[in-house]
């Protein structure tokens, strides 16, 4: 299969958490499907410009060998002969990146590595998208997965692709990370045709964000006197208790709150038979029900 998804993207690596992941945008549909490959504790892949799909696969399975990633992407060329055509870029669970421009890749196109990362683009419009990219990814603080968003705004910011904006994708990779931790797909989004798509792609990370990562200044709030009042109340108004607001945590209060966390979908935040609420889970739900601020 080859398409050509001109693009620009960011594949990078959290030393503190062993965090992979793959951030990209691009004028054309659903660039996520194409571009975006990464496997927990191996490494990722970002493959474009005429992309050769089989780069994302077989890179993986390479870096799970042992090889790092300067020698993976070696690998992967010396195979392809269409590889004047390619634009790719990979980072190692050891934090090794390596990038690479086809002489058929069509202008502006490059990329650049740094510590844990690499960030390329093709069609752009010119040099300081990948500039913008390479600085923001660099001097930004927080999870991987925030640290590719920023590089994706700033690409975006500094122009991104000169043939406009479609979709874009993030996805970041951790061993256990997915729902119920049956997968490594920590973060896993993806905007298919928007007129903003990395804007709306940070819309859905702080979703995201709400229901899997409460951030350092959320605080556990027992559920006791008028917190646990108020958390009745904000039952009875969303459907899930007609007992009364009375500020005991009895069973018909607990199998309550069990299906509303269920029901709101919590339950990876909060577990069900808590005995606490996190304060940015109440604000959301007290807005939720229109109880106000």
């Amino acid at each position: 299969m080859t398409v050509r998804p001109s693009t620009f993207s960011i594949v990078g690596f959290d030393a503190e958490t062993g965090d992979l992941g793959v951030a990209v945008a691009s004028k054309f549909l659903a660039v996520g499907a194409v571009v975006s490959w990464a496997r927990a504790g191996v490494g990722a892949v970002a493959t474009q410009s005429y992309a050769n799909t089989v780069f994302g696969p077989r890179g993986l399975d390479l870096m799970a060998l042992g090889l790092g990633a300067e020698d993976t992407l070696k690998h992967l060329l010396e195979a392809d002969p269409d590889r004047e055509l390619r634009q790719v870029g990979v980072v190692d669970a050891r934090g090794g990146a390596a990038t690479f421009t086809g002489s058929g890749c069509h202008e502006w196109a490059g990329g650049r590595t740094g510590p844990g990362y690499a960030v390329q683009g093709n069609i752009l419009v010119g040099p300081q998208v990948v500039d913008a990219m390479a600085e923001a990814f660099e001097k930004t603080r927080g999870s991987l997965a925030a640290r590719l968003l920023a590089a994706l705004a700033a690409g975006d910011e500094a122009g991104g692709d000169r043939r406009g904006r479609q979709s874009a994708a993030l996805l970041v990779v951790r061993p256990g990370g997915g729902y119920g931790g049956g997968s490594d797909r920590l973060v896993d989004l993806r905007v298919d045709d928007h007129v903003q798509p990395v804007r709306e792609l940070q819309r859905l990370y702080d979703v995201w964000r709400l229901y899997f990562e409460p951030s350092p200044d959320a605080v556990r709030l027992p559920l006791e006197g008028d917190t646990l009042r108020e958390v009745q109340e904000i039952m009875k108004a969303l459907g899930h208790y007609d007992g009364p607001a009375h500020g005991q945590l009895d069973e018909a209060t607990r199998r309550a709150y069990a299906a509303m966390i269920g029901n709101e979908n919590f339950e990876e935040r909060i577990p069900m038979d808590a005995d606490w609420i996190d304060s940015e889970v109440l604000a959301y739900l007290r807005q939720r029900a229109g109880l106000g601020s």
